[in-house]
Protein backbone atom coordinates (compact mmCIF):
# COMPACT_ATOMS: atom_id res chain seq x y z
CA UNK A 1 0.00 0.00 0.00
CA UNK A 2 0.76 3.52 -1.02
CA UNK A 3 0.99 6.50 1.42
CA UNK A 4 -0.59 10.23 0.31
CA UNK A 5 2.49 12.52 0.69
CA UNK A 6 1.35 15.35 -0.57
CA UNK A 7 -1.36 17.20 -2.51
CA UNK A 8 -3.28 15.93 -5.47
CA UNK A 9 -3.32 17.14 -8.70
CA UNK A 10 -5.61 17.04 -11.15
CA UNK A 11 -6.08 18.54 -14.62
CA UNK A 12 -8.64 19.97 -16.36
CA UNK A 13 -9.17 20.89 -19.39
CA UNK A 14 -11.34 23.11 -21.33
CA UNK A 15 -12.58 24.52 -24.82
CA UNK A 16 -15.35 26.74 -24.24
CA UNK A 17 -15.41 29.14 -27.09
CA UNK A 18 -16.84 32.16 -24.46
CA UNK A 19 -15.79 32.87 -21.18
CA UNK A 20 -19.59 33.51 -19.79
CA UNK A 21 -20.93 30.34 -21.46
CA UNK A 22 -22.67 27.95 -19.62
CA UNK A 23 -20.06 24.97 -21.07
CA UNK A 24 -17.39 27.59 -19.24
CA UNK A 25 -19.64 27.74 -16.28
CA UNK A 26 -19.77 23.59 -16.14
CA UNK A 27 -16.18 23.68 -15.84
CA UNK A 28 -15.49 26.06 -12.96
CA UNK A 29 -18.16 24.62 -10.82
CA UNK A 30 -16.31 21.39 -11.45
CA UNK A 31 -13.33 23.06 -10.30
CA UNK A 32 -14.99 24.38 -7.14
CA UNK A 33 -15.79 21.02 -5.71
CA UNK A 34 -12.25 19.26 -6.28
CA UNK A 35 -10.67 21.93 -5.08
CA UNK A 36 -13.03 21.56 -2.06
CA UNK A 37 -12.25 18.37 -2.11
CA UNK A 38 -8.22 19.39 -1.96
CA UNK A 39 -6.92 19.06 -5.02
CA UNK A 40 -4.38 20.90 -6.45
CA UNK A 41 -5.98 21.64 -10.15
CA UNK A 42 -4.15 22.48 -13.25
CA UNK A 43 -6.26 24.57 -15.30
CA UNK A 44 -5.19 24.72 -19.61
CA UNK A 45 -8.49 26.36 -22.00
CA UNK A 46 -7.24 24.88 -25.09
CA UNK A 47 -8.23 27.30 -27.11
CA UNK A 48 -5.55 29.59 -25.64
CA UNK A 49 -2.36 27.41 -26.08
CA UNK A 50 -0.14 28.11 -28.80
CA UNK A 51 1.05 24.62 -30.30
CA UNK A 52 1.10 23.24 -34.09
CA UNK A 53 -2.79 21.57 -34.48
CA UNK A 54 -1.27 18.97 -37.17
CA UNK A 55 1.17 16.17 -36.42
CA UNK A 56 3.97 16.59 -39.05
CA UNK A 57 6.61 13.74 -39.99
CA UNK A 58 6.59 10.61 -38.68
CA UNK A 59 3.80 9.22 -36.20
CA UNK A 60 7.01 7.34 -34.15
CA UNK A 61 9.65 9.89 -34.38
CA UNK A 62 7.19 12.81 -33.25
CA UNK A 63 7.40 16.94 -33.29
CA UNK A 64 9.07 18.51 -30.45
CA UNK A 65 6.91 20.07 -27.87
CA UNK A 66 5.93 23.64 -28.01
CA UNK A 67 6.15 25.12 -24.61
CA UNK A 68 2.37 25.13 -24.04
CA UNK A 69 2.21 21.38 -24.84
CA UNK A 70 4.83 20.59 -22.83
CA UNK A 71 3.04 22.21 -20.31
CA UNK A 72 0.01 19.94 -20.70
CA UNK A 73 1.94 17.03 -20.95
CA UNK A 74 4.17 17.73 -17.62
CA UNK A 75 0.66 18.41 -15.93
CA UNK A 76 -0.50 14.83 -17.05
CA UNK A 77 2.28 13.14 -16.01
CA UNK A 78 1.70 14.80 -12.39
CA UNK A 79 -2.11 14.22 -12.24
CA UNK A 80 -4.07 11.54 -10.69
CA UNK A 81 -7.00 12.64 -12.81
CA UNK A 82 -7.99 14.25 -15.81
CA UNK A 83 -11.31 16.18 -16.45
CA UNK A 84 -12.37 17.44 -20.23
CA UNK A 85 -15.25 20.07 -20.64
CA UNK A 86 -16.20 20.94 -24.14
CA UNK A 87 -19.62 21.52 -25.83
CA UNK A 88 -19.90 18.54 -28.79
CA UNK A 89 -20.23 19.73 -32.37
CA UNK A 90 -20.65 17.58 -34.99
CA UNK A 91 -20.93 14.89 -32.86
CA UNK A 92 -17.54 15.13 -31.53
CA UNK A 93 -14.81 17.04 -30.64
CA UNK A 94 -14.21 20.73 -30.29
CA UNK A 95 -10.78 21.27 -33.44
CA UNK A 96 -8.78 22.56 -31.01
CA UNK A 97 -9.48 19.42 -27.81
CA UNK A 98 -8.70 17.08 -31.36
CA UNK A 99 -5.62 18.59 -31.74
CA UNK A 100 -4.32 18.83 -28.57
CA UNK A 101 -5.25 14.76 -28.09
CA UNK A 102 -3.62 14.34 -31.99
CA UNK A 103 -0.27 15.83 -30.72
CA UNK A 104 -0.31 14.40 -26.92
CA UNK A 105 -1.12 10.86 -26.84
CA UNK A 106 1.80 9.52 -28.77
CA UNK A 107 3.50 6.27 -29.16
CA UNK A 108 5.77 5.81 -25.96
CA UNK A 109 4.11 8.18 -24.08
CA UNK A 110 -0.09 7.80 -24.04
CA UNK A 111 0.81 3.96 -25.05
CA UNK A 112 3.13 1.46 -26.36
CA UNK A 113 2.58 -1.88 -28.69
CA UNK A 114 4.39 -5.09 -27.02
CA UNK A 115 3.70 -7.67 -30.13
CA UNK A 116 0.44 -7.84 -28.59
CA UNK A 117 -2.83 -6.78 -30.91
CA UNK A 118 -3.48 -4.41 -28.36
CA UNK A 119 -0.59 -1.64 -26.50
CA UNK A 120 -0.37 -1.26 -23.30
CA UNK A 121 -2.23 1.87 -21.64
CA UNK A 122 0.43 4.35 -20.26
CA UNK A 123 -2.38 6.42 -19.00
CA UNK A 124 -3.70 3.88 -16.71
CA UNK A 125 -3.86 4.34 -12.92
CA UNK A 126 -5.38 8.22 -13.88
CA UNK A 127 -8.99 8.44 -14.04
CA UNK A 128 -10.81 11.05 -16.27
CA UNK A 129 -13.89 12.72 -16.74
CA UNK A 130 -15.01 14.13 -19.87
CA UNK A 131 -18.36 17.22 -19.83
CA UNK A 132 -19.52 18.12 -22.48
CA UNK A 133 -22.85 20.17 -23.47
CA UNK A 134 -25.05 19.78 -26.56
CA UNK A 135 -28.06 21.61 -28.30
CA UNK A 136 -29.28 17.92 -29.34
CA UNK A 137 -31.85 16.11 -27.04
CA UNK A 138 -30.73 12.89 -25.30
CA UNK A 139 -32.83 10.65 -27.49
CA UNK A 140 -31.77 12.52 -30.77
CA UNK A 141 -27.64 12.18 -29.76
CA UNK A 142 -28.06 8.79 -28.98
CA UNK A 143 -30.52 7.29 -31.62
CA UNK A 144 -28.94 9.22 -34.53
CA UNK A 145 -25.61 9.74 -33.43
CA UNK A 146 -25.14 6.49 -31.66
CA UNK A 147 -23.79 7.86 -28.78
CA UNK A 148 -20.38 8.97 -30.94
CA UNK A 149 -18.11 10.05 -28.25
CA UNK A 150 -18.87 7.14 -26.13
CA UNK A 151 -17.05 5.06 -29.20
CA UNK A 152 -14.55 7.44 -30.80
CA UNK A 153 -13.62 9.62 -27.80
CA UNK A 154 -14.58 7.40 -24.52
CA UNK A 155 -13.20 4.30 -25.54
CA UNK A 156 -11.23 4.47 -28.92
CA UNK A 157 -9.10 7.51 -27.34
CA UNK A 158 -9.43 7.65 -23.67
CA UNK A 159 -9.37 4.20 -23.21
CA UNK A 160 -7.51 2.97 -25.64
CA UNK A 161 -4.40 4.55 -23.84
CA UNK A 162 -5.37 3.12 -20.25
CA UNK A 163 -7.74 5.66 -18.22
CA UNK A 164 -10.07 4.03 -15.83
CA UNK A 165 -12.55 4.63 -15.19
CA UNK A 166 -13.38 6.61 -17.69
CA UNK A 167 -17.26 8.61 -16.49
CA UNK A 168 -18.26 11.32 -18.12
CA UNK A 169 -21.41 13.77 -17.65
CA UNK A 170 -23.53 14.81 -20.94
CA UNK A 171 -25.62 17.88 -20.67
CA UNK A 172 -28.32 17.44 -23.51
CA UNK A 173 -30.89 20.60 -25.15
CA UNK A 174 -28.43 23.22 -23.44
CA UNK A 175 -30.86 26.26 -25.57
CA UNK A 176 -34.31 25.06 -24.06
CA UNK A 177 -32.56 24.73 -20.17
CA UNK A 178 -33.96 26.92 -17.73
CA UNK A 179 -32.19 28.87 -14.78
CA UNK A 180 -33.16 26.16 -12.79
CA UNK A 181 -32.08 22.87 -14.52
CA UNK A 182 -28.73 25.04 -15.36
CA UNK A 183 -28.40 25.68 -11.55
CA UNK A 184 -29.26 21.98 -10.81
CA UNK A 185 -26.20 20.69 -13.17
CA UNK A 186 -23.75 23.47 -12.14
CA UNK A 187 -23.97 22.10 -8.25
CA UNK A 188 -24.18 18.29 -10.04
CA UNK A 189 -21.10 18.99 -11.22
CA UNK A 190 -19.24 20.75 -8.24
CA UNK A 191 -20.22 17.63 -6.54
CA UNK A 192 -18.78 15.16 -9.09
CA UNK A 193 -15.54 17.51 -9.08
CA UNK A 194 -15.42 16.91 -5.58
CA UNK A 195 -16.10 13.21 -6.02
CA UNK A 196 -13.42 12.78 -8.59
CA UNK A 197 -10.54 14.51 -6.70
CA UNK A 198 -11.45 12.28 -3.46
CA UNK A 199 -11.22 9.03 -5.38
CA UNK A 200 -8.09 10.18 -7.04
CA UNK A 201 -6.76 10.93 -3.70
CA UNK A 202 -7.62 7.34 -2.33
CA UNK A 203 -6.79 5.80 -5.14
CA UNK A 204 -3.26 7.29 -4.99
CA UNK A 205 -2.54 6.43 -1.37
CA UNK A 206 -3.38 2.38 -2.53
CA UNK A 207 -7.25 2.50 -0.91
CA UNK A 208 -9.87 1.46 -3.49
CA UNK A 209 -13.77 2.00 -2.72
Amino acid sequence: MGTDSGMTTVTLLTAAPHEDSFNAALAQAWRKGAEASGATVRHFDVTTLQFDPVLRGAYREPMRDEPDLAAVRAAFEVSSHVTWVFPTWWAGLPAAMKALVDRLFLPGWAFRFEGKALPVGLMAGKSTRYVTSMDSPGLWYRLAHHDALAGSFGRATLGFVGFAPVKRSLVFGTRKLGEAARGKWLARLEREGGADALEAKLRRSGVTS
